[in-house]
């Protein structure tokens, strides 16, 4: 029987109170941009409103969304998110499964030139330079092909690829199964974890990105929604520019709004839905972080 001392007590109790400050900190400001954006513009402005809104409304989420502008920026959001998250997993994947085969003729100087890249970094002009080369700029692409591979990624899934007995690939080599075939049916179905995992990381990074269309991009069509969030809450008169527009097609909601409020609205609307779908992939995301990471 595992008898528990009072020093141990006292340790668990600590930890759970550091853990309940850290969680009540990290949800707070959520908390509160809730609260304001659920309450009347003018009686925010007056101050106070911190745990539940004094003047219930709709009013601000609705004027959010009677601009077809955000209903763009989500959707250029929504297609670098699902395109760039796919390509990302399939191409870093690719990578790792050559990188981890012992075979692979210069694996280690392709290893290093890679383990370079991630501690010295050209710049942002070199860059900018490179995809103006390229004809990148103002193009969809550059939202999605400089993010197609990362270093990092590739060393997780090629940690995992090298835990894999050499005696399954080599069976299926003597069955006549090619490269390409192993890698798709044999090792891409025992790695789901971690492909889950490396999705997660690049939705996340997708979904939240607006400097690379701040900097490459000067199409309001090419704009994501978090492009089109930092000008509103960076900007209050591009908040209320966005609200008079909004107030011009609803009238009667425009007693109701004001800049303010119209920017946490706006955040949660361009937030809600990663909070919505984290949960559903937070499993994979621990497993595949501890297997690739363990295992290697």
């Amino acid at each position: 029987m595992n008898i528990r001392s009072r020093g141990d007590k006292w340790f668990d109790a600590m930890n759970v109170c550091i853990m309940l400050v850290v969680v009540a900190l990290t949800i707070a400001p959520f908390w509160f941009a809730l609260v304001g954006s659920f309450n009347q513009g003018l009686d925010y402005m007056r101050g106070g409103i911190y745990f539940w809104p004094r003047t219930f409304t709709l009013s601000n989420y609705k004027t959010v969304f009677a601009d077809h502008t955000i209903y763009h920026a989500f959707f250029v959001t929504i297609s670098r998110t699902l395109a760039g998250t796919a390509l990302h997993v399939a191409f870093t994947a690719l990578v790792a499964y050559g990188m981890s085969r012992k075979a692979l003729a210069g694996r280690n100087a392709y290893l290093v030139i890679m383990l370079f890249t991630m501690f010295f970094y050209g710049g942002l002009i070199p860059n900018y330079l490179l995809y103006k080369e390229l004809g990148l700029l103002n193009h969809f692409l550059v939202l999605i092909i400089p993010t197609m591979f990362s270093v990092w990624d590739m060393i997780i899934m090629m940690s995992f690829f090298r835990s894999i007995p050499e005696q399954i690939i080599e069976s299926a080599k003597i069955d006549g199964a090619g490269e390409y075939r192993i890698f798709l049916q044999l090792i891409l179905p025992l790695t789901k974890p971690v492909l889950a995992a490396i999705a997660l990381f690049s939705g996340v990074y997708h979904w939240n990105a607006y400097t690379d269309a701040l900097m490459f991009t000067t199409k309001d069509a090419l704009e994501p929604v978090q492009l089109f969030l930092m000008r509103i809450v960076t900007d209050s008169s591009e908040a209320m520019k966005f609200g008079e527009q909004a107030a011009s097609v609803m009238p009667e909601e425009a007693k109701q709004i004001s800049p303010e409020t119209l920017k946490l609205a706006m955040m949660m609307a361009t937030t809600a839905p990663i909070l919505v779908i984290y949960p559903f992939l937070q499993k994979y995301f621990v497993k595949g972080v501890l297997i690739g990471s363990v295992k290697g």
